[in-house]
């Protein structure tokens, strides 16, 4: 299975939109985006930074935080314990993509709905082992 994250970045924030093979499945929001990929992991604020564009696994794990199975991103340069989660806005994250079903400007909204919604797709593609990536344009 493919996840896409179309970015559509501002001074403030990274919102965009994810994909799941190709079609529209709903909004995102991030930190702003400090291009640590081209710059390196100096440019790289802790908890106010998105994630480097680029190819990533994903799968679903524990996490001590939500207390639940979430989505974690692997192998991300520069960053540890990346997640996509529920949120409204940059300061509900420290780097993750949050997801939501409405965006107005820098905040989304639906976040649990949307949160709810990803998860019931990715839960069966885990659990029959077929693998998610995650394309962050």
């Amino acid at each position: 299975m493919k996840l896409t994250l179309v970015r559509e970045p501002n001074d403030e924030a990274t919102p965009g939109f994810l994909q799941i093979d190709g079609k529209f499945f709903c909004y995102t929001i991030e930190d702003p985006d400090r291009k640590i990929e081209e710059a390196g992991c100096s440019a790289k604020v802790y908890g106010k930074t998105c994630i480097p564009r680029g190819t990533y696994q994903v799968k679903l794990t524990h996490s001590p935080r939500f207390g639940m199975a979430t989505p974690e991103i692997f192998d991300v340069p520069c960053f540890t314990s990346i997640r996509i989660h529920s949120g409204n806005t940059v300061e509900d994250t420290e780097g993750c993509p949050l997801v939501g079903m409405h965006r107005n400007g820098n905040t989304v909204t639906s976040s649990r709905f949307a949160f709810d919604a990803l998860m019931e797709v990715l839960t069966p593609v885990h659990k029959y082992g077929i693998p998610i990536e995650l394309e962050i344009l």
